[in-house]
Formats: structure tokens, C-alpha cells, sequence
């Protein structure tokens, strides 16, 4: 017979130190562990301890009721020690995950901000292409194979800016498109 009582006040303890970082810290922006390490996918801990708890306590009831197989009894400790293990490193980190930057919340940007936005990129789209064209004459009167060289580098370099441009034109007019839809 395996003495659990150990786990037990282990388990205690942690349910008490995870209800403490989840009333200083709050909910993380992603859940905190994998699925194959705990069902829930929770961005907090307090729900992770539950669940070992939970465990533990379907393990006692087994082993009183004299149902617990020693297969069985090894692979769920094996899973507990993991959990206990996860939530224990993630105590640890708590240091350094305050001291992470914060990502940037981002602000939302009023419609008539995406369609200057748009506007802009279609100037700089007319202009790009005004000058490519400039440069594709260049390129044709071009003389000595360096002039050449350097005016198909222009010329390339221009094309890419001006694929980057229709690029964000597209984006910015599905986002007003779909703001327009959304009311």
C-alpha cells in the first residue's frame, strides 16, 4: 500500500500558493500547460491543482475500495509527479515572467484611419510606379553593361516595393470591407 498522505499535503500547499499567483499575477494571455499534461486548457493555476487534487482523490477512493492495480497506481503518480513538477516551475518562473515586456495592446484604429492609410499606399503605389517606369526607359538607353546592371537593380528593387505596396492595399481594403460588413 502506497502512502499518499504526502502527495497530499504537497498538493495543499500548492493549492494555496496558486490561488496567491492568481490574485497577484491574473489570467495568463495563453493556457499555461499542454493538453497531454492537464485536460484543461487553463490560463490560470489554481484550476491545475484542482485537477491534481482531483486526480489524487480518485487514486484514494481506489486504493480503500482496494481496486488500485500497481500498473495503474504507477502511471497516474508518474502523471501527478509531472503535473506537480509543471505547476512548481511555473512558480519558479514567476520572476522572470514579470519581468517579461508586456505585448502591446493594440489600439484599434477608426475607419477613417485605415482608409487614410489606404490612400497613402495608393500614392506611394502611383509614384512607385511612375518611377519604374522612368527607370525601364533609363534601362533602355542605357549604354555600358555596369550602367545596365545598376538600372536593373533599380528597376528590381522598385518592383519589390511596389509588390509590397499592393500587398497592404489588399490587406487594408478586406479590413474595411470587413468592418463595412460588421456594421
Amino acid at each position: 500500500m502506497i502512502d499518499l498522505s504526502r502527495l497530499q499535503t504537497l498538493i495543499e500547499q500548492l493549492q494555496h500558493q496558486a490561488a496567491e499567483t492568481d490574485r497577484v499575477r491574473g489570467e495568463a494571455q495563453r493556457p499555461l500547460f499542454d493538453q497531454q499534461l492537464f485536460r484543461h486548457r487553463s490560463k490560470l493555476l489554481t484550476p491545475c491543482v484542482t485537477e491534481i487534487a482531483q486526480e489524487l482523490a480518485t487514486l484514494q477512493k481506489e486504493q480503500q475500495a482496494g481496486r488500485l492495480l500497481p500498473e495503474r497506481t504507477q502511471h497516474v503518480c508518474e502523471k501527478l509527479i509531472a503535473q506537480i513538477h509543471a505547476v512548481q516551475r511555473e512558480f519558479a518562473t514567476q520572476q522572470i515572467r514579470k519581468n517579461e515586456p508586456k505585448q502591446a495592446v493594440s489600439k484599434r484604429r477608426s475607419i477613417n484611419e485605415i482608409y487614410q492609410d489606404l490612400n497613402q499606399h495608393r500614392d506611394w503605389e502611383r509614384r512607385l510606379k511612375s518611377m519604374l517606369r522612368d527607370k525601364e526607359t533609363l534601362l533602355n538607353r542605357c549604354g555600358s553593361q555596369f550602367e545596365q546592371q545598376q538600372s536593373q537593380k533599380e528597376v528590381l528593387v522598385l518592383e519589390g516595393r511596389i509588390s509590397r505596396c499592393q500587398t497592404a492595399i489588399v490587406k487594408l481594403e478586406e479590413e474595411i470591407n470587413r468592418r463595412e460588413r460588421k456594421g
